[in-house]
Formats: structure tokens, sequence, C-alpha cells
């Protein structure tokens, strides 16, 4: 067996994507994006978004870069409403089983307790969350992603925590 001192898969220096590295530099807060009510499977959608910004304004705007193979686009696309929450360090996992990258037996959402609003499911104990409604049926391709526009309708602020933010791959931790 050899011990690598560094990702064995990593390309060359000259072969690395260097827009992709900047924005990996950027780093954001890690929010999940849901929509849909029910029990049934497919009746609800959420995805893990950290591209995405807030605009003050009457009304104020969210708006976010979503991939466009997702299951919340296909959702969006239907209900047009979305949830918009922080998520905090404890919801590190969560945030990987909604990004497909860990499994999720029985399916995303039993992965935690959700209260239904008319803008989607809302995670139990986040300490911020807005129920938005896209501007546009169609979201515009931007680059790889879908750029959505989204007005803030509702917005619900507790407790703060810590938020989880994603930089450079990793989840990282900062202090309120």
């Amino acid at each position: 067996m050899t011990i690598h001192s560094e990702h064995p898969f990593l390309p060359p220096e000259s072969e690395r994507d260097p827009v992709r590295r900047f924005r990996g530099r950027l780093g954001g807060a890690v929010t999940l994006w849901t929509t849909g009510s029910g029990d049934q499977p497919r009746a609800r959608a959420g995805l893990p978004v950290s591209s995405f910004l807030v605009a003050a304004g009457e009304p104020a705007h969210v708006l976010a870069l979503l991939d466009p193979d997702s299951e919340l686009v296909d959702q969006l696309r239907q209900t047009r409403v979305a949830v918009v929450q922080l998520l905090q360090w404890k919801h590190r996992n969560l945030a990987d089983a909604f990004a497909g990258a860990v499994p999720a037996p029985g399916g995303v959402f039993r992965l935690g307790e959700w209260t239904e609003s008319p803008w989607g499911p809302v995670l139990d104990g986040v300490s911020a969350w807005a129920g938005v409604r896209l501007v546009e049926a169609e979201p515009r391709g931007v680059g790889w992603s879908l750029l959505v526009d989204a007005i803030a309708e509702h917005i619900e602020l507790g407790e703060e925590f810590a938020p989880l933010v994603h930089r450079r791959g990793r989840y990282l931790r900062l202090d309120p």
C-alpha cells in the first residue's frame, strides 16, 4: 500500500481549471433550498447551495446558481416557490445527503424534522430561513448552472448559530 503525501488523482497544475479554483477560494455560507410538499417520493426536493446572494430592496431578491440536472430545479419549475434555509455545522451530513454525496436510506427528508410552509419544507431548528417565489418560470442558463431569481416573500430569524461554510471542497465552521 502506498501512502500519498498529495491527492493521488489531482491533475497537474497546468491542467487545473483556474475559474473553478478561483470560485473555490471564495467560500460561502451553505443554504438548503427545498420545495414541494407531502410524503410521496419526488413530492419534495432539495439542494444545498452556496452560490447565492441576497439583494436588498423592495422587494428583496435572492439569486442563486443551481444545478440544471437537479431534482430541485425540476420541482421549482412546477411549484415556483422554495425555502432557503441557512445550515449550521451540525447539518453538514444532511447537506452531503441532499447533494447526493452520501446515502440517505428512506430519502433525504427522513434525515431531519420538517415543518411545512407555503413555500416548502423548513428544517426544524435552523437559525434563519426565507420563503421565496421565482420571478420567472424558466431560470436562465449561466455557465454550467441556472440562474434563479426569486423574491423573498417571508423571512424568519431565530437564534443565531455559527453557519456552515463551504470553501475549497470542504466544510468549515465559523463563530457567530
